[in-house]
Parts: C-alpha cells; sequence; structure tokens
C-alpha cells in the first residue's frame, strides 16, 4: 500500500472519531515521532567517531573555516 492511500484510509478514520478518540490518536502520533527521531539520532551516534566529528565541523563553522559547496560540486 503506498503512503496516499494509507493516508487516504487514516483520514477516513479520523473523520469517524470523538473529539476524545482523536485527542489520543495525536498523543499516539506525538509519540511515535518522538520514538522515530530518537531511533534516527542513535543510528548517527553510533557511527564509530560521529560525536568527534560533529563537534570539528560545528568548530570549524564557527571559525568560518568553510566552503561554499558550490566551489566543491557545481554539478548540483
Amino acid at each position: 500500500m503506498n503512503n496516499i492511500t494509507i493516508r487516504q484510509q487514516i483520514n477516513q478514520y479520523l473523520d469517524g472519531l470523538s473529539s476524545e478518540r482523536l485527542e489520543l490518536v495525536a498523543d499516539f502520533l506525538a509519540y511515535l515521532a518522538e520514538k522515530e527521531s530518537e531511533e534516527a539520532a542513535q543510528e548517527l551516534l553510533d557511527i564509530p567517531g560521529f560525536i568527534e566529528s560533529f563537534e570539528r565541523g560545528k568548530k570549524d563553522v564557527a571559525e568560518s573555516r568553510v566552503k561554499n559547496w558550490r566551489t566543491i560540486r557545481s554539478d548540483v
């Protein structure tokens, strides 16, 4: 089933719910979105050397040691 079909089906279900049930659905969706975000963050943190590299990058930006991406990749 593709995303559009799934969203249409969800909207049909939502249209038939009471306000109380809609609040429950909203809370559950917020939980799922937060969980997915946490999993994505953990995936990055699991990459060896990621934190050190990220900190180096932040320092480079703060000290203006950056290059315009267009000078590196003009074909994008």
